[in-house]
């Protein structure tokens, strides 16, 4: 049987309007730090501000996205149970130590999922490490080890667990690539309303008094820092690859911090910047100088009827 290359390639047209929208859905990925940071929510002392905020921010972004699932796509298999739980793990992880260390330690120990994510394939799923994976990692390890040296005592906690949030995000994205076959928004609304009720019993208890400012920030962060973005990225993905959606979507991590020291003056480290700048090399080197080439997706020949393919089988043949 004779295939051709899929006739639905994205125009030009569309491959921009791809990359506006995970350029976009990056930018507002980014603000994290900077709705974190701020004085409201810095006043949440304690060890339970992380989890409360995770909570609700979570719940939030999960409501926003409910309306937009395709239902008749939506089922329950037991593997979403390991995804589920991983994702609540980031999400914890990920807000707690964004709270007890710098902005820009937290969103580049974040970021080391993506390798942990290559180095999980090839363990669990039997995918192959190639040569960018190897530099991924080995520039990742470096920057980890360069910023988990240079954290002082009081900011080693937040270290260590933003060392474990991208230990979780990897196995988010190993849960997402074995599922890959499910209705993303589906996902999606999962993992967000699992990590929010997994932490509801955790935090109705506490009681804890919020002020208007501090719920409507809250608020904020769930739809235009989490639920929102999810939105824009999903419509830009139809039109990109993998490859260039993650590449693009490094921007995150470079104006974290950025955004956190114009708002609120927080001081980042040279050795925390130095750290970060090596996963990003090696995150970059990954997408780009030993990015695969792409495999065109090839479908069949479908004639109308009574017409041949340009090999001259009838329509309709098969192997």
């Amino acid at each position: 049987m004779t295939a051709v290359v899929a006739p639905n390639d994205p125009s030009t047209g569309e491959l921009r309007r791809g990359r506006l929208l995970v350029l976009a859905a990056a930018l507002m990925w980014s603000t994290s730090g900077l709705f974190l940071k701020s004085p409201p929510l810095a006043a949440l002392a304690g060890d339970f501000s992380g989890p409360l905020i995770a909570c609700f921010r979570a719940l939030i972004a999960g409501a926003l996205l409910a309306p937009l699932v395709r239902w008749k796509r939506a089922r329950f298999r037991s593997a979403l149970i390991p995804m589920m739980l991983t994702f609540s793990a980031m999400n914890v992880l990920f807000i707690t130590s964004m709270t007890l260390t710098t902005a820009a330690a937290a969103i580049f120990l974040q970021y080391t999922g993506i390798v942990w994510a290559a180095v999980l394939g090839t363990m669990v799923l039997g995918e192959r490490l190639d040569r960018g994976g190897v530099v991924a990692a080995g520039c990742a390890l470096v920057g980890i080890c360069w910023i988990v040296a240079s954290a002082g005592s009081g900011q080693m906690a937040g270290t260590l667990i933003g060392l474990a949030s991208g230990l979780s995000y990897g196995g988010v994205v190993l849960a997402l690539r074995y599922l890959r076959e499910e209705d993303s928004s589906w996902l999606v609304l999962l993992n967000l309303s699992a990590s929010g009720l997994v932490l509801l019993p955790w935090v109705l208890p506490l009681r804890m008094s919020l002020s208007g400012s501090q719920w409507a920030l809250i608020v904020l962060l769930g739809v235009f820092q989490m639920g929102v973005p999810y939105l824009l990225f999903a419509g830009g993905v139809r039109y990109l690859r993998s490859q260039e959606a993650s590449l693009l979507c490094l921007i995150e991590p470079v104006l974290n911090p950025l955004w956190v020291w114009l708002a609120w003056g927080e001081r980042v480290e040279s050795a925390v910047l130095a750290g970060g700048a090596c996963i990003l090399l090696g995150l970059g080197l990954r997408y780009t100088l030993f990015a695969r080439p792409p495999v065109p997706v090839r479908v069949p020949y479908r004639a109308a009827p009574g017409e041949t393919s340009p090999a001259g089988e009838p329509a309709g043949t098969s192997d």
